[in-house]
């Protein structure tokens, strides 16, 4: 009796076994042991044990944003930060100056205008970071000081784009301009390195659900003295987002309203993961290595990375571009439907063009391996044109194939 293989079609189940993979670039996987964490006891947060707990949270947290200045906890998604940065530093009618890096730094630029603030967008075409040439160029121009604040976001969670914030930083020093600089680490702050003093930033915004490897709920900004003198004749309405209502309190270890208690149970113990025991140079290097893998994979598909500046290339995540005539929704469903693994989708204007990879927090070489098999197996299925290897590319990267070969060659 002859046996029938099992198409592709049988796996499609309505029970998918195993864990899902989630790979798109945050919310990230989040570590049992910080989900156990958050599973505790609910306490009185104006009581002795919290006070400890906010002290360890709110002073751990500057070695992750390498600062001495203070960094401020929210309830919020990185939405709230990006609000938190703004109300407390600008008032209405005040110019920021902005780069359209992609999708979200074109949400913070809409936030701005609805607060009554006057954006100017310096525009691109998402396939790179933000140009600190075109950035000293229009600060030279401004004699008068309309512009307040430069507004950068640093990882670009759209397209994969690195800016470069160092280079930022110096090119509004050589004008001697006196504009805040503000920065969205959303999906970099804990994956790529990050330097809020050195760089010169006066308001960091983070949020906890990527490389802080917690679910999402609390969002952050970090605040240089400059900024905090700004705060003070800034005329902009706020409450919940007071930087003013939280420092009193926090110097205590306390919050002026009731804190999200059992997320900062996660966060010490993703702090504890992060700075004390990986070390934040190993985190870096770690995603550095996974990066360039998925780069490797990428190419060997015959497949174009969206950033086109290897000087910017994202070690959060990877943004690939369709082949003409296929649509990212379409192959992100079919893998989905097959392997059970979520990849995220192109937003804004290249929507329907873009898969991306996440490829960052709670991440080693075998998550990514079966990451870049489930893509590849899902590139076959919905027939997308590519060459088959790439999962085998980035392996041999990991493994050192290339090392050895390259060692070889040589001798």
């Amino acid at each position: 009796m002859r046996h029938s293989h099992p198409s592709q079609k049988d796996f499609i189940m309505a029970h998918a076994a195993g864990r899902h993979f989630l790979q798109i670039p945050g919310p990230t996987n989040v570590p049992d042991r910080v989900l156990r964490a958050i599973d505790s006891v609910t306490i009185d947060h104006r009581g002795p044990e919290f006070q400890k707990l906010g002290q360890e949270v709110l002073g751990g947290l500057k070695a992750v944003f390498k600062t001495s200045s203070p960094v401020i906890i929210f309830p919020a998604s990185g939405t709230g930060a990006w609000e938190a940065a703004l109300v407390n530093t600008l008032s209405a009618g005040d110019h920021v100056l902005m780069y359209e890096t992609g999708h979200f730094a074109t949400l913070w630029e809409s936030m701005a205008k609805r607060m009554g603030i006057v954006p100017e967008f310096i525009s691109s075409d998402w396939r790179r970071g933000a140009d600190p040439a075109a950035i000293e160029a229009r600060l030279a121009e401004d004699r008068g000081h309309t512009i307040k604040a430069v507004c950068v976001v640093h990882n670009e969670t759209s397209t994969g784009a690195t800016s470069r914030i160092g280079e930022v930083r110096k090119a509004i020093d050589r004008t001697g301009h006196p504009a805040l600089l503000m920065v969205d680490t959303i999906s970099s702050l804990g994956s790529i390195d990050y330097r809020h003093d050195e760089w010169g930033v006066d308001v960091t915004v983070a949020g906890s659900q990527k490389g802080l490897m917690l679910p999402p709920g609390l969002s952050f900004n970090a605040v240089s003295d400059k900024a905090l003198a700004a705060s003070k004749s800034a005329k902009l309405p706020r409450s919940y987002w007071s930087w003013e209502d939280m420092l009193g309190p926090n110097k205590n270890g306390f919050f002026p309203y009731t804190p999200a208690t059992n997320l900062l149970y996660g966060l010490r113990e993703a702090l504890k993961m992060l700075v004390d025991e990986e070390g934040l140079d190993n985190v870096f290097k770690r995603h550095d290595r996974h990066a360039e893998a998925t780069r490797r994979a990428v190419r060997a598909w015959g497949l174009e990375i969206l950033c086109q500046n290897p000087a910017e290339y994202s070690s959060a995540l990877t943004a690939v571009m369709m082949p003409a005539g296929h649509n990212e929704v379409d192959f992100r469903k079919v893998v989905l439907e097959h392997f059970n693994m979520s990849l995220g989708s192109g937003l804004g204007k290249i929507a329907n063009k873009v898969f991306r990879i996440g490829h960052l927090g709670d991440f080693n070489d075998l998550t990514l391996m079966g990451t870049l098999c489930g893509v590849e197996m899902g590139l076959g299925v919905a027939g997308v044109p590519h060459k088959k290897g790439g999962a085998a590319a980035a392996m041999d990267y990991l493994s050192g194939g290339a090392a050895t070969q390259n060692a070889r060659a040589a001798a």
